[in-house]
């Protein structure tokens, strides 16, 4: 017959599990504060490197975006305030605060022609046309990075992906998963007709045409009566070339 521990026997055995379980936490405290030293230590490698190179993260979109992407291995964000460390050194938070203003001037401009949605590559063209004479060079993750700090003003602010596109969204209007496919069978022709709808995504009639009267009525389409063949065209701004951008330079 086996013979059960003592008293002695578990308490041997509860010592030597408190013994591993210090142990544990010595180790795991070790790697902590390891960790956390690299990390100060990379920090302040990163502070050196942005003072050496500051006119070239000002003035360089892409070694920006490669500087923004060290920041954040090392959770460092430059564009957290407009005051402190970075702020002072590259007053990089200006610029990215100036991109935003610009960028929702732009939209507000254009928002008549296209309801308040702007292919991303249109609005980076535009703010690149707005800013002519400007030193620093401006790249669509400059203008993701600016868009990212507007949803603080909780007005719609949003980048969203439509197919192969990107599109900035100005106004707080959701697209639900009917008006995303019409939007992406459009970035073909820059338009869709209600046969074409019916035939490529293989909906009723009726379907197609209350997701194209919401487009409609929220401003993202427009209609063109005027072809030959008769068939009522829904034009889309943001995916054509139909949106009257000159405006937005003004």
């Amino acid at each position: 017959m086996r013979r059960r521990p003592g008293i002695g026997g578990l308490q041997t055995a509860a010592a030597a599990r408190d013994q591993y379980r210090l142990l544990g936490e010595n180790v795991a405290k070790l790697r902590t504060d390891l960790m956390k030293e690299q990390l100060a230590t990379f920090r302040s490698q990163l502070e050196d490197f942005a003072r050496k190179h500051k006119n070239d993260i000002k003035k360089n979109p892409v070694f920006r975006l490669q500087f923004h992407e060290m920041c954040a291995k090392v959770g460092v964000d430059p564009l957290a305030s407009n005051k402190g460390f970075w702020a002072e050194l590259l007053g990089i938070g200006d610029f990215y605060y100036e991109l935003g203003v610009q960028i929702v001037e732009i939209c507000l401009a254009t928002r008549p022609h296209n309801g308040g949605l702007i292919n991303l590559q249109e609005l980076c063209s535009l703010l690149r046309q707005k800013r002519k004479g400007s030193r620093e060079a401006v790249s669509e993750d400059d203008c993701l990075r600016a868009i990212s700090k507007l949803k603080v003003l909780g007005s719609g602010f949003e980048v969203i992906s439509v197919g192969k596109k990107k599109l900035v969204r100005s106004v707080p209007t959701e697209l639900n998963k009917d008006h995303n496919e019409i939007i992406e069978l459009a970035q073909s022709q820059g338009f869709v007709t209600i046969d074409e709808v019916e035939r490529r995504l293989s909906w009723t009639s009726g379907r197609a045409i209350d997701a194209l009267d919401t487009l409609l009525e929220e401003g993202f389409a427009m209609i063109d009566d005027g072809d030959r063949d008769g068939r009522r065209r829904y034009w889309f701004p943001c995916v054509s070339a139909l949106s009257a951008s000159g405006e937005a330079d003004s």
